[in-house]
């Protein structure tokens, strides 16, 4: 089966889930088989990883500027070319990974609605080069934010066309009220151009009939991760806490080094060591430089895996004992749990959210998200010896029943040719 799968890029600096999972799904297809073609938008992909072996459409550069400043489409040619060439996009990767909306309204808009003349004209050539180039059986759009493409394409191709959902409310929800009602209004006028919704969770699908009750069948596909890159036969030296995530606020790191240094402060667990990777952008610089501040007394047993890289994921997890990450909203699914698993470590994660499907009986779910509960819960599991060692037998059933490749690719192939 040949199916297109339509990804914004993030630029590559962070651990971005929803990149995270579009790219499990495409590694699991061509394993089985498919041939999966990746089409990037806004930023190209730097790591080789996902092999995106097509143009690169609604360039974030010109795109923004367009929609900025030439709202009737108008934008010079020259001054279009120059925004795109790669060296801009570079300097735009630098600066990608807002976790906020704001100054971005218009552009968010414009790519739900599908409607105004900027938009319509990077369609077009999108859809040309579709048609001229690699006419697939099935297109699959990364999020909900991209749903006005879907008209555009059932317009030129009578080709079915899936879309994923996951998290998309955080952004929305960022915009200002006027915005954010308009952007839910336009997501469901184009519910009707999409054959199938897909989640990572049940906890998601009920979220998004909440959301959006005319929504059509919604299918929930669990991720999958390749197990025997993370396969681990030997466990850390000593205990080791992991962080892996972006870093910023949202995602709680400043929570877990809290939760650390009270650990360390009352020794209850000797030689514990915390390991945080995932990346970072510019705008997440102060709350680094305050975490670091905070870890600064324990700085011989923190261990920061940087710069990020979507190759060092297994590494990572092959020297932790234990991940977490305490995120302050309602997660559709926390992705590196799934990535844990499969080398065989539980998980620590605050009982909101898709966690309590997520993890499970692998692992233990706290509450409140605050640092005086997260380091209980952390401390009644690493000095439990038969509690863990359950926890991680767990982890790995986990894995080889529900987060693994072959089950992922499966519901993807049957998913797609329920389209057909």
């Amino acid at each position: 089966m040949n199916i297109l799968l339509i990804i914004p890029g993030s630029g590559d600096r962070f651990y971005c889930g929803n990149c995270f999972r579009d790219y499990l799904y495409v590694e699991a297809l061509r394993r089985a088989g498919h041939e999966a073609v990746v089409m990037p938008l806004y930023l190209p992909f730097t790591d080789k990883s996902f092999d995106a072996n097509t143009p690169l459409f609604f360039p974030a550069t010109s795109y923004y500027v367009a929609q900025k400043f030439f709202p009737k489409g108008n934008i010079p040619k020259c001054l279009e070319k120059l925004l795109d060439f790669p060296s801009v996009l570079r300097i735009a990767s630098s600066f990608s990974g807002a976790t906020s909306a704001k100054g971005m309204e218009t552009m968010t808009l414009s790519m739900i609605k599908g409607d105004d003349v900027n938009f319509l004209k990077q369609a077009e050539k999108m859809v040309d080069w579709i048609v001229h180039h690699r006419r697939p059986d099935v297109i699959h759009l990364s999020s909900s934010l991209l749903i006005g493409m879907a008209q555009a394409i059932k317009t030129r191709i009578n080709i079915p066309v899936v879309c994923s959902l996951q998290d998309e409310e955080i952004w929305i929800e960022s915009l200002e009220s006027r915005y954010a009602h308009q952007a839910w209004a336009s997501i469901r006028e184009h519910l009707h151009h999409i054959n199938k919704f897909v989640v990572s969770s049940e906890f998601y699908r009920l979220t998004a009939l909440q959301k959006m009750p005319d929504i059509a069948p919604i299918e929930v596909v669990y991720p999958g991760v390749d197990s025997g890159k993370y396969a681990s036969s030997n466990d850390p030296q000593h205990p080791v806490i992991g962080f892996f995530y972006r870093m910023n606020y949202e995602n709680g790191l400043d929570i877990l080094a809290q939760a650390f240094v009270a650990l360390k402060k009352e020794e209850s667990i000797p030689n514990l060591k915390l390991k945080i990777g995932g990346g970072y952008t510019r705008e997440n610089a102060k709350l680094l430089h305050r975490v670091r501040h905070l870890l600064k007394p324990y700085a011989q047993d923190v261990i920061w895996s940087e710069p990020y890289s979507l190759a060092q994921h297994a590494d990572f997890y092959k020297e932790i004992s234990v991940i977490c990450a305490p995120l302050r909203f309602n997660e559709s699914v926390g992705l590196y749990v799934c990535e844990s698993f499969a080398a065989g470590r539980p998980a620590v994660a605050p009982h909101t959210g898709s966690f309590s499907e997520t993890v499970a009986n692998a692992g233990a779910l706290y509450a409140p998200n605050t640092p005086d509960a997260l380091a209980n819960a952390i401390k009644q599991l690493l000095t439990d010896g038969a509690r863990y060692k359950q926890c991680c037998q767990n982890a790995l059933h986990l894995s080889q029943t529900r987060y693994n490749q072959t089950t992922l690719a499966s519901r993807l192939q049957e998913i797609y040719e329920g389209c057909l």
